[in-house]
C-alpha cells in the first residue's frame, strides 16, 4: 500500500493517547512538475472521505468517539513547494477536526 493507491488506506492504528491514526506511506521522491502533489491530495482527499463517510467505522468499530489524525510518513523530504502544499492542506484539513501531521522516515 502506498500513496498512489487512492482508495486504499495505507494503515489504521491506535495512538497512545487513544486518537485514531491513519498512516499515508508516501514513498514517491518529490518533482520539478508537482505530480507528486496531485497524487498526495489525492489521497488526502480520499482519507478525508473514509472519515467524513463513517466508513472509517465499518472498518475499524472502535474509531467511534475518537479524535483522527492523518500521518503522511515521506521516504523523501519535502521540498519548499510541498511544505507549502502540506502546510495549507493542514490548515484546511484540521478546520474539519482532524489533525494533519507528516515526518521522514530516515
Amino acid at each position: 500500500m502506498s500513496v498512489d493507491q487512492k482508495y486504499i488506506v495505507d494503515l489504521i492504528s491506535t495512538t497512545p493517547d487513544e486518537k485514531v491514526m491513519l498512516t499515508i506511506s508516501d514513498h514517491l521522491p518529490w518533482d520539478e512538475e508537482n505530480e507528486h502533489l496531485l497524487v498526495l491530495q489525492d489521497k488526502l482527499n480520499s482519507y478525508l472521505t473514509f472519515i467524513e463517510s463513517g466508513e472509517i467505522f465499518e472498518s475499524y468499530p472502535i474509531a467511534k468517539n475518537k479524535s483522527f489524525i492523518i500521518e503522511v510518513t515521506m521516504k523523501y523530504a519535502p521540498n519548499e513547494v510541498a511544505v507549502v502544499f502540506l502546510n495549507r492542506s493542514k490548515e484546511l484539513i484540521e478546520k474539519t477536526g482532524v489533525q494533519l501531521r507528516w515526518r521522514q522516515l530516515i
